[in-house]
């Protein structure tokens, strides 16, 4: 499936189900409330295997960001070419502890947009960037999960532009924490939240090694600047998802980003292949089995 928070013409959000073109609406505010409930995605599935009425067209809707105010959003760093990348932009080897445990750092929940919606420029900056990410999405609750039955905890995927402010990061950096307000200013997931059924075709493998072939490319004004794919994550999402779980709770709703895939920013590949990002520009992130998720910068 794949499943929305859309807002009407008359301002009211609901949950829905995408069939084709258009949308079957449900009796839930958002996804985040339909994740809630232990009976939402069966509920979901339902409706669209029975429902023979027209849905609402696609296009009359706003598509909002999936799960409004998730009650957590953890952002990895799990692809080795980007660590490797940037560490070597700064002069640095490889650190060795990374391949000892996949490390993450919180992001911020206010500012979360969905498909099509503007991202503000961050004032004060001059160095906006992008990182091309996928995303999962928890769909009920766990503590301490083990790698092995991680898989039955994610809801769904979605695109994952974690947006920064390359000048600001480096000042966070320096006093090591962070990163900051490096990143809290805007982060976009969209267009939709899949289920991993709809994936099934694109698996590589299964269990904690559990990994997908999906494309993953990005493009600014339609030129494209970045493709990698999703297969060549070092650790996979059961991995993810037991060590964010380790002494802590994690709730129906929570958001995992995998960090930037490899070319996956400007800082990676230099500003020799594009310059920083200017408002104006429209950016469009895709990844092959869910869709594109496009911002324009104000």
């Amino acid at each position: 499936m794949k499943l929305v928070t859309v807002r009407t013409a008359h301002d009211i959000t609901y949950a829905g189900v995408v069939r084709g073109e258009e949308v079957l609406l449900l009796h839930y505010p958002n996804l985040l409330r339909l994740l809630q409930d232990p009976a939402g995605l069966q509920q979901a599935r339902q409706v669209l295997e029975s429902n023979n009425k027209p849905g609402l067209p696609l296009s009359t809707l706003t598509l909002m960001t999936p799960v409004p105010n998730p009650p957590t959003l953890r952002d990895f760093y799990a692809f080795e070419q980007h660590v490797k990348a940037g560490r070597a932009k700064r002069g640095l080897d490889m650190i060795p502890e990374w391949y000892e445990f996949p490390t993450f750092y919180f992001s911020n929940t206010s500012e979360l947009y969905g498909h099509n919606e503007p991202i503000p420029y961050p004032v004060g900056s001059q160095e906006l960037d992008i990182e091309l990410e996928i995303a999962c999405v928890i769909g009920r609750e766990g503590k301490n999960i083990s790698v092995d039955e991680a898989a039955g905890y994610i809801a769904g995927y979605t695109i994952m532009n974690d947006w920064s402010a390359r000048d600001f990061q480096r000042q966070d950096m320096k006093l090591n924490l962070g990163p900051g307000k490096g990143k809290d200013f805007a982060t976009s997931l969209g267009p939709w939240l899949v289920t991993p059924d709809e994936l099934a075709g694109y698996r590589t493998g299964s269990g904690s090694s559990e990994r997908y072939d999906l494309t993953m490319l990005a493009r600014v004004d339609g030129q494209e600047i970045s493709r990698g794919n999703f297969n060549q994550i070092y650790y996979s999402f059961p991995q993810l998802i037991a060590y964010a779980s380790r002494n802590a709770r994690l709730r129906p709703g929570d958001i995992l980003g995998s960090g930037t895939v490899g070319t996956g920013c400007l800082l990676e590949i230099g500003t020799q292949v594009h310059p920083w990002l200017q408002r104006g520009e429209t950016i469009e992130l895709e990844i092959s089995g869910i869709g594109v998720l496009r911002n324009r910068i104000v």
